[in-house]
């Protein structure tokens, strides 16, 4: 069972399934299979909301105001304050996806 961390005291709470998931992600190809098993895995809507997430990662990393993202992706300003505060104070996760995409530019 793989563990998630809630804050940077490294706190932790269970999540079934997680590392089963993550290890068929990572036995993907390609951004084609990857795209194709989120399409089979996930609704449209909660597609939708992860890829607003992603935009929004994005958009506060280039230092963008929390209005003009809300009005940009769209999402509400929760959603953005939520998205920025586990972009500082989450696993680590969301660095580690800017970093390696900023490597392939």
């Amino acid at each position: 069972m793989s563990e998630v961390t809630t804050d940077q005291s490294r706190q932790v709470e269970p999540l079934s399934g997680l590392d089963e998931l993550a290890a068929a992600i990572v036995s993907l190809r390609s951004t084609d299979e990857v795209t194709r098993f989120l399409r089979d895995l996930c609704t449209l809507p909660e597609l939708e909301a992860l890829a607003h997430r992603w935009q929004t990662v994005r958009l506060l990393e280039q230092g963008i105001p929390y209005l003009e993202i809300a009005g940009r992706v769209p999402t509400s300003t929760a959603t953005v304050t939520r998205v920025a505060q586990w972009l500082r104070h989450g696993t680590g996760g969301y660095r580690i996806a800017l970093d390696r995409e900023s490597r392939r530019r």
